[in-house]
């Protein structure tokens, strides 16, 4: 379990993960090395579970993205297996969920443009395996996207 000095860390970790070490024991109340010590013991307990560049997407040319909802054709025992699996192989597949419910998989798309996403969806997309039913759902903006954790 995470004590006080612990979500104290993290607090200032996801505030600002790029901060140098001296700095960021300074912010959570802590020697550089109690900081080093409590983040290697959260990395080996699996509560980090790394650290990773965000890309603007538009800023390199990925202007679209498509949230895709997938109903899976549920006679195929393996057809959850194997469409995730063929699903992972596109690379401008971003996201993948599943749920239960009608419907089964979410897949977060990106595409350079709609003529992209066009060739996407007809090459790559509507050649997955199982898919019995398929919505696409266009995103206008986002309003919110926080990965914190409420600490």
């Amino acid at each position: 379990m995470l004590d006080d000095t612990d979500r104290r860390i993290l607090r200032q970790f996801q505030a600002a993960p790029d901060l140098p070490g001296a700095e960021l024991a300074e912010r959570a109340g802590v020697t550089p090395s109690t900081l080093a010590r409590r983040l290697a013991a959260m990395r080996e307990k699996g509560v980090l579970r790394g650290t990773r560049g965000v890309i603007h997407w538009p800023a390199i040319g990925y202007e679209l993205e498509v949230s895709l909802r997938v109903t899976l054709d549920k006679t195929v025992s393996s057809a959850f297996d194997e469409f995730i699996a063929a699903a992972r192989q596109v690379p401008e597949v971003i996201e993948i969920q599943t749920f239960l419910g009608s419907i089964d998989v979410r897949l977060a798309v990106i595409a350079r443009d709609l003529s992209h996403y066009q060739q996407l969806y007809r090459g790559q997309i509507l050649t997955l395996p199982h898919i019995s039913d398929i919505e696409a759902l266009m995103h206008v903006a986002l309003v919110k996207s926080d990965e914190t954790v409420p600490l």
